[in-house]
């Protein structure tokens, strides 16, 4: 996880706060960026001139638009990472096989990033894409690398990043956590029964190397109504569970 830095430099925070700004407001002028970060109007303008100049974000008449350059260096990030190559053809298989969205997360600085999704045929849309940052506990993606994790370690993430409320089923204490990361390692799967967003149900579970660290994980996620009875409870889990086996091996002996 991320430590505070030393001796941290002051203009690349700043850069990476109208970066954030941009994304947040969905590209914006000088005018209404400076008004969302508190800064001056001529800062901001000297700092999207340079990013421009670098080809980081884009200029549509006046106003500023993360750009494309960014996906060239996720693209980069993502392409080598062994677990990505080795989930991929099976998160396509698990996907193809339920009808329903399959994920890949990892986790990084205590937050889980969407390494792959993969959709099947009946696979519903949900507001999140590869790339994207979700709280490690209100996913069943997220809560299957924490149980896998120290338990200091997990405090650590908790104490950064708190326990949210994103709907009336999310995990909000610590006790809770604690209650379902144990259950988690009892049973081998992770759930998220509308814990993130209402309405949709995820079943997870960890991918794991040799010497039992965690990697990652694997999920297959889609709306209460499909996911309820014997097939959220135990069809699912034990397809999931055969499809992070698979990874697991590819990764150990490829």
């Amino acid at each position: 996880m991320a430590r505070t830095a030393q001796n941290p430099v002051k203009s690349v925070e700043t850069t990476f706060q109208i970066l954030n700004g941009l994304k947040d407001l969905g590209g914006a002028g000088v005018t209404e960026l400076s008004r969302h970060l508190d800064l001056p109007k001529s800062t901001i303008h000297n700092y999207l001139s340079t990013l421009e100049q670098e080809e980081y974000i884009v200029n549509d008449d006046g106003r500023y638009r993360v750009g494309l350059r960014f996906l060239e260096l996720g693209a980069y990030s993502r392409h080598r990472q062994k677990l990505f190559r080795i989930a991929k053809p099976e998160a396509d298989r698990l996907a193809e096989e339920t009808g329903e969205l399959a994920n890949v997360l990892v986790e990084e600085h205590g937050r889980g990033s969407y390494l792959y999704r993969a959709r099947g045929e009946q696979a519903v849309q949900v507001k999140a894409h590869v790339g994207t940052r979700v709280p490690l506990h209100s996913t069943a993606l997220g809560k299957a690398i924490l149980a896998h994790l120290p338990e200091e370690r997990v405090d650590t993430i908790v104490d950064r990043h708190g326990l949210g409320d994103e709907t009336d089923n999310a995990v909000t204490t610590r006790d809770e956590l604690r209650e379902s990361l144990d259950s988690v390692r009892e049973d081998g799967v992770a759930f998220d029964d509308e814990e993130r967003l209402d309405g949709l149900r995820c079943v997870a579970a960890p991918v794991l190397d040799n010497d039992g660290n965690v990697l990652g994980a694997i999920s297959v996620s889609g709306p209460t109504n499909r996911f309820r009875n014997e097939r959220f409870t135990e069809e699912l889990p034990q397809k999931v569970l055969e499809v992070a086996n698979v990874i697991e091996l590819n990764v150990t002996y490829s």
